[in-house]
């Protein structure tokens, strides 16, 4: 493939897939292929994810793609601090090249001394910013020749003729790719699918069978009272923790944090099977964050720390299941009065004693044992409530 060729379909591939390992494996197929002596390429970019800071895509000659990434933390942001990355952005410079067998006192980098010590001779890298507005600012590219003799100026050239048409190929999958991470992280993956469909019509939604769970924190108000704040963002982050994994791992969705709590939906796809295996796994997730929020407080007891016990509440129900909101601010939630019957439901669960209800319509589909707590009078509902809970 020649480079006219290579040019063409960079931009063919960017356009129809995401696919980015297929895109960078074959540029650098194709740069060898037309002579050019590679043994290392590697795209490194930010990420705009709330556990990662970066990530790399490396191409090693005869042994195909890897993947990187580097999560938030102490040791990662040392690694950058000492990377030639950022010797090249903080100087302003958009290109470097070392020779990697150069004196050891020469080589102020990691990563450069690793790669020469796997035998690499030469290395080119290029800084290519972004459009300004978000957290990925651009990427870095490196190229790395095992060749005795390094890469010739013609050699840097024939990348660098080809290299824009790379890098806006990957500024499009990569921009795609954090679009859909980051609806996925405010608005949960199944409702971010939904609204990258184009479902983004205020007042648009549809009728959805769905198991409900809520959930609440004891206490929470009167410790934040006295606490520090921040202490009180982190003891919050990981009650969530405990409480939200179980959902996300029996197939449910956490819709909204609502200040101490969150509400959550399963959807049941066929509303007519019992017992219903959906309610079931609802009834799975909350049994389960009920326990990880009880062993987490035994962790925090022991430290010397404030315990919040939790409550739960499961619930069936049709809701409308769409956006609802101003004209240009939407939240992409679900409506109704199964909601409302939840949240009514969840405010007795203190003075009945019980850290988890179950509702007469979810009780009615599940096939697990239950235990009748008794009936209660719901504000605004016309007829009283029977709810259950697990035996002890």
């Amino acid at each position: 493939m020649d480079m006219t060729d290579l040019r063409r379909w960079l931009a063919e591939h960017a356009t129809a897939t995401d696919d980015h390992d297929g895109l960078l494996v074959r540029f650098c197929e194709a740069l060898a292929g037309a002579g050019i002596p590679l043994w290392r390429v590697s795209v490194m970019a930010p990420a705009l994810d709330p556990t990662l800071r970066g990530v790399s895509l490396n191409w090693h000659a005869g042994e195909g793609m890897s993947f990187v990434a580097s999560p938030h933390g102490a040791d990662e942001e040392s690694d950058w601090l000492l990377s030639p990355v950022y010797a090249l952005v903080e100087k302003g410079e958009t290109f470097g090249r070392w020779r990697l067998d150069a004196p050891e006192r020469e080589l102020d980098f990691p990563v450069l001394r690793d790669l020469g010590s796997q035998g690499g001779v030469d290395y080119a890298l290029h800084i290519v910013e972004f459009a300004p507005g978000t957290a990925l600012r651009g990427i870095a590219i490196s190229f790395c020749t095992r060749l005795p003799a390094g890469f010739t100026d013609a050699d840097l050239s024939t990348i660098s003729g080809v290299l824009p048409f790379l890098t806006l190929a990957i500024a499009k999958i990569g921009l795609a790719h954090t679009l859909r991470e980051v609806s996925a992280t405010y608005l949960g993956r199944s409702t971010a699918e939904r609204v990258l469909d184009g479902q983004i019509r205020r007042g648009e939604g549809r009728a959805v069978p769905a198991a409900i769970l809520l959930t609440d924190l004891r206490g929470f108000t009167a410790l934040s009272d006295r606490a520090d704040p921040a202490d009180m963002v982190t003891w919050l982050n990981e009650h969530f923790d405990a409480l939200g994994d179980p959902v996300e791992r029996h197939g449910g969705e956490i819709l909204k944090f609502l200040g101490d709590g969150f509400l959550a939906i399963f959807p049941v796809p066929d509303a007519g099977t019992l017992p219903c295996p959906v309610c079931g796994a609802a009834l799975e997730a909350a049994t389960d964050a009920l326990a990880a929020n009880a062993a987490l407080n035994t962790r925090r007891r022991a430290a010397g720390l404030p315990e919040l016990a939790a409550e739960c509440v499961v619930h069936f129900g049709t809701v409308i299941y769409g956006n609802v909101g101003t004209e240009r601010r939407l939240d992409f939630t679900i409506i109704g009065r199964a909601v409302n019957e939840a949240s009514r439901i969840e405010s007795q669960c203190a003075a009945l004693g019980h850290a988890l209800l179950v509702s007469e319509s979810f009780a009615q589909r599940c096939a697990r044992p239950l235990q009748p707590v008794g009936t209660i009078e719901l504000r605004g509902l016309s007829r009283p409530q029977r709810v259950w809970t697990l035996p002890d």
